[in-house]
Parts: C-alpha cells; sequence; structure tokens
C-alpha cells in the first residue's frame, strides 16, 4: 500500500501516523508538504493528522483546508481513494466538505486528553472492517475542539445511512450524539477525533487502533 501523510505548518501528529503506516504496511509513507499541488503517483491511501494547523487560526483546519494540496486530496477521494483524518484532519475534512457538519470547542471549554471508550457503529466500511458491530473499544483522544455538530437533518442522514463510524460510550466533549467518527457518501473517507495511531501496540497501553490500519490494508490489498 503507497500511503501518503500531509504536513501542515504546526502538525505534530504526521510522524505519528507515519509510524503507524510503516508498522502495519511494511512501507514508509511518504511525507507530502501542504504547498505540494500533486499526490506521489499511485497513492493508494491519505492520511491528514492531529496537530494544530496554522496554529488553529481563524477556526481549526479552516487555512489547512485550502492549501494547494486538497485540492489534489479532494480529487483523489472523488476517485475512491481512501483518506483519514485524525483529530485537526477531522476538522480539515469538514472545512473542505469532504465531511458534513462542524467541530466546535468542546463542552465546558477544556482540553480532553485520555483513553475513552468507543462503540463501533460500522463495521462495513474500508475502515472498520477489521472491527465488529457493537463492539467496544479503547482509544485516546487529544483536542479542544472536539465537539461534533450538524444539524438535525444531517445527523438523520448519518444515522439512516450508516456513516457513524464510531459512537463515545460515554460523554466526552458533548458531540451531538456522542459521535466520534464519520464517513462520507462513499464511505471511503473518515473523519475520527481519537488517535488511532495512539494505540498501535502494548507499550501504549492497548492496540485498539491497530486494527483500523489492518483492515485498510486488507480492502486496498
Amino acid at each position: 500500500m503507497k500511503s501518503a501523510v500531509l504536513v501542515f505548518p504546526g502538525s505534530n501528529c504526521d510522524r505519528d501516523l507515519a509510524v503507524a503506516i510503516r508498522e502495519v504496511t511494511g512501507r514508509e509513507a511518504a511525507m507530502v508538504w501542504h504547498r505540494d499541488t500533486e499526490l506521489p503517483a499511485g497513492t493508494d491511501f491519505i492520511a491528514i493528522p492531529g496537530g494544530f494547523s496554522y496554529g488553529d487560526y481563524l477556526r481549526s483546519g479552516a487555512m489547512a483546508a485550502r492549501s494547494p494540496i486538497m485540492r489534489a486530496v479532494t480529487e483523489a477521494a472523488s476517485k475512491g481513494v481512501p483518506v483519514i483524518g485524525v483529530c485537526n484532519g477531522f476538522q480539515v475534512l469538514t472545512e473542505a466538505g469532504l465531511l458534513p457538519g462542524a467541530l466546535m470547542r468542546n463542552a465546558g471549554l477544556h482540553f480532553v486528553c485520555r483513553p475513552v471508550g468507543l462503540r463501533v457503529e460500522n463495521s462495513q466500511s474500508i475502515f472498520t472492517c477489521r472491527y465488529e458491530a457493537g463492539e467496544e473499544i479503547t482509544v485516546p483522544v487529544a483536542h479542544h475542539d472536539g465537539n461534533y455538530q450538524a444539524d438535525p437533518a444531517t445527523l438523520d442522514r448519518l444515522e439512516g445511512e450508516g456513516r457513524i463510524a464510531f459512537r463515545y460510550t460515554g460523554e466526552v466533549n458533548g458531540s451531538a450524539r456522542n459521535i466520534a467518527g464519520i464517513l462520507n457518501e462513499s464511505g471511503n473517507v473518515l473523519g475520527l477525533m481519537p488517535h488511532p495511531e495512539r494505540a498501535l501496540e502494548p507499550a501504549h497501553g492497548g492496540t485498539d487502533g491497530r486494527r483500523l490500519f489492518e483492515g485498510l490494508l486488507e480492502a486496498v490489498a
């Protein structure tokens, strides 16, 4: 699997994602600078990392969503290339219009950084195929603007179309219907607030995030 990890000014989880991809796939990911206009030829998977792209000026992810490389990402996603946005990457995907809704300040306005419980809502996507529907897993979060919000019609559509990938099992940040991750209509774009790349090895305290990358590798292969 030939992977690309985007790098923005302020990204601080890009290396974490690259290491996770290397550990699971055995291949190094290409680190793609935000001012590039093209992805490496033959890219099979695109990862948008967490951090504070552009210092979270204006809104989290707003400036990154307008970086030159995002035009190439949007085009690749329209052709079915899998794209995952983790934490700030989720924010970038909503700001770029690749996913609906918006990520707002956490309830209570506090930064949240701890392992949280997730329930797998959809086990049929390329990202979740190694999980069981209804399974509960533990993955760390680290965010200040992880409160997913959308209008009621959008939330109903996400529910009805099975596009909620993960849901928090308890209160984390005040997100609408405890949504932790959503899919696009085609199922090849995932926005996820928790960090699966930080739950890859026993030394991390758990390996529940590893199966996301394993499932993706299996689906792409």
